[in-house]
């Protein structure tokens, strides 16, 4: 989904631990001046932000884009709801499948494609406590193979 030139604002390494992420969608975020120039330094938090479908429109919830260092008082507010541009037929099939007991929308990531911020919302079912420590020890294991193969190599 990522091209090689687009550059990555922000990434929500907390939902890939928390959730299973089914399928990803990209989407268009409708931001102010301010806001568009703030994402643009890095200024951007994804952590515990989800969308939600409200009056056949997505919104994006509890991102974070702190206020613009040389905004003045028509800066923008840091933690308001945020449209995200989709088609109709997106929408309505994400507002179907999210009606599904224990299935959500998520931001995983905020990059730049071709001089427009998109985000990429990932429909996710929640992990259990289990599956957690299960990717934690499959991850650890990996490194230690990593680990011991480049050992090996260097003698």
């Amino acid at each position: 989904m990522l091209e090689k030139s687009d550059r990555v604002y922000a990434t929500n390494r907390k939902a890939y631990h928390d959730y299973y992420i089914q399928e990803s969608v990209e989407a268009g975020l409708a931001l102010t001046g301010t806001e568009v120039k703030s994402v643009r330094e890095g200024k951007i938090n994804l952590r515990d932000s989800y969308a939600k479908v409200k009056d056949g429109e997505i919104w994006l919830y509890n991102s974070f884009i702190a206020t613009y260092d040389q905004g003045n008082r028509f800066n923008h507010e840091t933690g308001r709801p945020r449209n995200l541009l989709l088609h109709k037929g997106e929408i309505a099939r994400l507002a179907g499948l999210t009606q599904e007991t224990g299935k959500t929308l998520v931001a995983l990531k905020v990059y730049d494609r071709k001089g427009h911020i998109k985000v990429e919302i990932g429909l996710a079912r929640g992990k259990k406590e289990y599956d957690k420590r299960e990717a934690i020890a499959r991850k650890e294991a990996e490194r230690e193979v990593e680990r011991t193969l480049k050992e090996a190599a260097r003698r």
